[in-house]
Formats: structure tokens, sequence, C-alpha cells
């Protein structure tokens, strides 16, 4: 019976931990602020214990819940008061700035000249003077404002007015047809068939992706393969 109770303890913390991290909202650890981790560590912790707890396993959903709870209304407040999120999640730091590194705001940021040239360097920045602001975010991470002579060219640069991308829809995956992202680009399976034809398939069985490129609606197909790669570059 305690085994039962023990997988049974296990379900409902694990569905409870869906539940309420549902609630207060889809982030990735990168978009963590401190609160964030440890409101998500504690509730962790608390649900690993709710699975094996057989005398009182409500008293740690309750804990669960009320962790959620604080952690969704600190949200709320944060959302509406900016002195509020400045004291919870903090506020952004310039590391450096036209040539200048700012010593206090790397001891408020609690990060040394190596981390900051280690976040530099994974941005593609080995020298320091192909940044003109260096900015270092609640949640740990460092954003970089290049140097007018170090950033990408761009269209604009050379008076070029490029045609907007849009999104590219599946409307064939792994052999099957997707009626709504088919109707989405405004097509039917009558002009899907007369592609599928006029590019040598029979039919969309033989076909593992197509997509629909929704600026001029052609339509590109990669075929199904059943064999293996003879040759791995991975390996």
């Amino acid at each position: 019976m305690e085994l039962l109770k023990v997988a049974v303890n296990s379900v409902v913390s694990l569905a409870a931990l869906f539940v309420l991290t549902k609630l207060m909202g889809n982030k990735q650890v990168s978009q963590l602020s401190m609160f964030d981790y440890i409101i998500g560590i504690s509730i962790g912790s608390i649900a690993a214990e709710f699975a094996t707890e057989l005398d009182n396993p409500e008293y740690c959903l309750l804990a669960m819940v009320i962790y959620a709870v604080i952690a969704y209304l600190v949200s709320v407040v944060t959302s509406k008061s900016m002195n509020a999120q400045k004291m919870i999640t903090g506020r952004p730091l310039i590391l450096l700035d036209n040539g200048k590194l700012y010593k206090k705001n790397f001891r408020k940021a609690r990060i040394d000249i190596n981390e900051f040239l280690t976040h530099c360097r994974n941005q593609g920045y080995f020298d320091l003077a192909d940044i003109q602001t260096a900015v270092f975010e609640y949640n740990g991470a460092v954003s970089v404002l290049p140097a007018e002579n170090a950033r990408p060219l761009t269209p604009a640069d050379m008076q070029l007015s490029p045609q907007q991308q849009k999104l590219i829809v599946n409307v064939i995956l792994d052999g099957h047809v997707s009626e709504a992202n088919l109707k989405m680009t405004g097509n039917n399976k009558v002009w899907l068939e007369k592609q599928l034809h006029s590019q040598g398939y029979h039919s969309e069985k033989e076909v593992f992706l197509g997509t629909v490129n929704t600026v001029d609606n052609t339509l590109t197909l990669y075929p199904l393969k059943t064999e293996e790669k003879s040759q791995d570059p991975f390996a």
C-alpha cells in the first residue's frame, strides 16, 4: 500500500507541478530572474518531498500552491510598478560604454572582468574596441551594442530594398497533407496535386516535408528516404 501511495503521490505532484508552472508562466532558464529561480527550486524540492510523503502529503501540496501564488502575485506587481520591478527582479547595469569600463557596476552585477570577456567572446566579440555599449541584464546575460564600424552590413546601408520574407508553412509532414495549413496559404488539394506531379511525385506519400513560401507561393518538397546515409560526417 505504501508503494502504491508513493506512486499516486508522484503522479499528483507531477501534475501539480505542471499546472503551477503554467500558472507562473513559461520561461527558459536563461530568462529567469533570481526570484524566479528561488521559487522554481523551492517548488521542485517540495514536489520531490510530496512524492514520498505518506503521512500528510496535502501539506506539501499546500506549500507548492502558496509558492506559486506568491510568484504569480509578484509578477503582477512587477508588471505594474517599475520600482517593485527594480527591487525584486533587478535592473540593467551598463558595464562598458564608449570605451569605458564601470567598475562599480561590475561589483553590483557580481561579475569579474574575465566573466565579462567570456560573455563578449560568446557573442563573437574578441576585441572590446568593437563594442560601443555592453549591458548586464537582470537575468545574468550581457547584451552588446556593436560599434558602428563593427556591426553587420545591412541592406539599408547599401540603399537596397529586399522583399520582406514571411512565414514558411508546412503543408506536408511525413507523407500527410495538413489541410488547415494548405488552406492558410490560399491553396487547395488540386493545386497541391498539380505541384506534386510537376516535380515528379505521384502522391504526398513520397514526400517527407513539403513547405510553401507565402511570398511567391512556391512549393518546396523534400523526398521521403527510407535508406540510411552511408557516410555519417558526425560519427
